[in-house]
């Protein structure tokens, strides 16, 4: 079985945090959104920048890179 790359990993987190954010948005506080926010932001950033915290994380714990974060 082939392992997840870290492109995928940030993306199934990224995704999965919001969904989770989007979920404790309607069912606990609107103020949740603004997490959704910082997830989306984050994404843009890395988009220009190349830059994600969580690739830098993923890279040192040995994940194997795909060709967006290097």
């Amino acid at each position: 079985m082939k392992t997840a790359s870290i492109e995928q990993l940030v993306i199934r987190f990224a995704g999965g945090m919001i969904l989770v954010s989007l979920l404790l948005a309607t069912l606990h506080s609107m103020h949740w959104l603004w997490f959704t926010a910082l997830v989306g932001a984050n994404l843009l950033q890395a988009s220009f920048t190349g830059f994600c915290p969580l690739a830098k994380i993923l890279k040192a714990i040995g994940v194997q890179p795909g060709t967006a974060f290097k």
